[in-house]
């Protein structure tokens, strides 16, 4: 790859610049493959497959990405023939994916004919070792054997009186017997329901399981061999997702003069520019360069310095932004961290994930579905610590009532209630959750009226503005009322004006140059819809507190449980350990399920929605020869 990727700081939406590429058709294979060495210009083209060809190419670089994950997750220290198995060799003959699929496959097959042989294993048991010539012999004499097996109260021993009977086994609860009489007796007759004969001796029964096994642990001995094909089934993985690529990059061209000629469309940030520009007049291609614009719907590329990119992925999961819109990730940034650790609320859980994070960066612990997000993790851990420690929790236990904390600690926690007049008391850390909420959303609606301003011009927005100021506006003065900063004639006075601009602007200047009494409907419709809306979305943020307020609750629980069973006797630290430690796992899975949920629906749903957050961008996917 000839262009290399500049460093990220500021936080924003890369400028993009438009090529449109004009070559020969018969140019055109060798020039998508220039295209992927440079590895920056994102062609215009469909990310599903059109057709059989690019569906096959995608189909066999997911059975490579299968596979692969398939490999790496394989450990057999623990099986009870690890030692064969690592013995082993197995030569692998053509593709290692087809050899693979083929040892899980057979693998599967073997253990279930593993479990049924150990069945009839144990129905064989108590018939033993039999002379199967000998039993042949009886039936070319004309008898007849018949298998019997029956709980030991019902056997009667008076039977062998009437019939030829053996006893075969009796293990004190079921007796097995068989009887010998002529083939051709009709007047044969036992109380006892027959059953089969044994398909065999037991002997034979364990020959046949040992067969299994050995079969078994060639199979994962072969898969374990398998692992140094890792590399090429990489290579080979990313070999059909570039090739994948160009085929739908070249799909996507537009031909001209009766298809003489192939047109592409494609876009490299901004600044490439000098470098693809050189690049592009070596390679003697037509081209032409613009900047690009909306209309030109380009890929996103976002540009936010480390902390904010660690937060990248909730923005890709809602969708990316469009040209013109703005990043939400520097906003989500910083509220989900908070979010996440007003739901977890416990600083023990915090130091928990802050390891857990450092672990998985330094590769002393494996979670498959954790790999690559140790730095989240351990930011989310340092973030419940400070919270949680401001919270006053700390693995269940009140910082503020323990006598080992310090005072000065204790002054900067947020715990206990809060008399509000003419409403009564309330818990302060309710409170906290509701004021954090309305900042979000004052917050989300300032940043869609910049936002909707810069992108649709003032006069399409002037309704948007008259909510803003209605609604932050209102907030402020409730804070300045509040605080008696104001006086109660300015107090008045200023209510008045917020109060006038924003009505005149909602309901007379909504929608200029329309009739001023559909405006008037429009802006009560929209009252009502602000109404409900706003006051459900600032309630959703008490979530914050419940979830917070529930994990300390059975955290505390748990500890008192513990702490139930505990007495001097040494015996007792065994049950005191294990409730702390299997309760406080279960708290923190829980805790931490809930606090990965809700400060995502409260991300997604409340301030998205607020702020006027489309997310239809198309995420920046250059032409390139690494697609890992």
């Amino acid at each position: 790859m000839l262009l290399k990727k500049k460093r990220r700081n500021a936080a924003m939406i890369i400028k993009m610049t438009k090529y449109s590429f004009i070559l020969l058709t018969g140019e055109k294979d060798g020039f998508l493959e220039q295209l992927q060495e440079l590895g920056v210009v994102d062609i215009t083209r469909s990310v599903k497959p059109v057709d059989q060809d690019s569906s096959d190419m995608l189909a066999k670089a997911d059975r490579a990405r299968k596979t692969l994950e398939f490999l790496e997750s394989i450990d057999y220290t623990k099986d009870a023939d690890y030692e064969a198995i690592a013995k082993a060799t197995v030569n692998i003959e053509g593709d290692p994916v087809d050899f693979i699929e083929q040892c899980r496959t057979r693998i599967a097959e073997l253990n279930a004919e593993l479990t049924a042989a150990e069945k009839q294993l144990e129905s064989r048991r108590p018939w033993g070792e039999y002379d199967r010539s000998a039993l042949e012999g009886l039936r070319d004499l004309g008898y007849a054997i018949h298998y019997y097996c029956i709980d030991a109260k019902k056997f009667d021993q008076s039977w062998s009186e009437s019939y030829p009977l053996q006893v075969v086994e009796n293990d004190g609860k079921k007796v097995w017997f068989v009887t010998v009489v002529p083939a051709d007796s009709a007047e044969y007759s036992l109380p006892v329901k027959e059953m089969n004969a044994p398909a065999g001796t037991y002997s034979e029964c364990v020959s046949e399981i040992n067969r299994i096994k050995a079969e078994i642990i060639g199979c994962k001995a072969g898969l374990l061999n398998a692992k140094d094909y890792i590399p090429a089934i990489k290579e080979a993985r990313n070999s059909s997702l570039v090739d994948f690529d160009r085929y739908m990059a070249d799909n996507a061209a537009a031909g001209a003069a009766e298809d003489m000629l192939t047109v592409f469309t494609g876009f490299a940030p901004v600044e490439n520019d000098e470098a693809l520009t050189e690049a592009f007049d070596k390679m003697g291609v037509l081209y032409i360069k613009e900047e690009a614009v909306q209309e030109d719907n380009p890929p996103i590329k976002l540009k936010n310095n480390w902390f904010t990119r660690q937060f990248e992925v909730f923005t890709e999961m809602y969708g990316m932004p469009v040209y013109t819109e703005f990043d939400p990730t520097p906003v989500v940034a910083p509220f989900y961290l908070l979010f996440f650790a007003m739901c977890m609320g416990d600083a023990g859980y915090g130091i928990i994930l802050l390891l857990m994070g450092i672990m998985l960066n330094k590769g002393w612990m494996k979670i498959g579905m954790f790999d690559g997000l140790g730095n989240i993790i351990a930011l989310l851990g340092a973030g419940t610590i400070a919270v949680g420690t401001i919270l006053g929790t700390f693995f269940g236990i009140s910082l503020y009532d323990a006598a080992w904390v310090p005072e000065w600690l204790k002054s900067c926690m947020i715990v206990g209630d809060v008399e509000i007049p003419g409403i009564g008391v309330l818990n302060i850390q309710m409170l906290l959750a509701m004021g954090i909420g309305i900042f979000h959303i004052c917050l989300a609606m300032t940043v869609k009226a910049f936002c909707y301003t810069k992108r649709f011009g003032i006069k399409e927005n002037i309704a948007t503005w008259g909510w803003l100021l209605l609604i932050v506006g209102g907030v402020i003065l409730a804070l300045l009322g509040v605080g008696k900063i104001l006086s109660p004639e300015a107090m008045k006075w200023a209510v008045i004006a917020v109060g006038g601009i924003s009505a005149l602007a909602i309901y007379v200047f909504n929608t200029p140059g329309r009739n001023p009494l559909i405006n008037i409907g429009a802006g009560l419709w929209d009252t009502y819809n602000m109404a409900t809306g706003i006051l459900g979305d600032v309630l959703s943020y008490l979530r914050l507190f419940a979830l917070g307020l529930a994990g300390g609750m059975l955290g505390q629980a748990f500890n008192n449980l513990a702490l139930s069973v505990k007495s001097d006797s040494i015996i007792t630290w065994l049950p005191f350990v294990l409730i702390l430690v299997i309760g406080h796992l279960m708290n923190l899975l829980l805790s931490g399920l809930g606090a990965f949920v809700h400060p995502m629906r409260l991300t997604f749903m409340e301030y998205f929605k607020n702020a006027g957050y489309e997310g239809k961008g198309a995420a920046y996917n250059p032409l390139t020869t690494n697609k890992e």
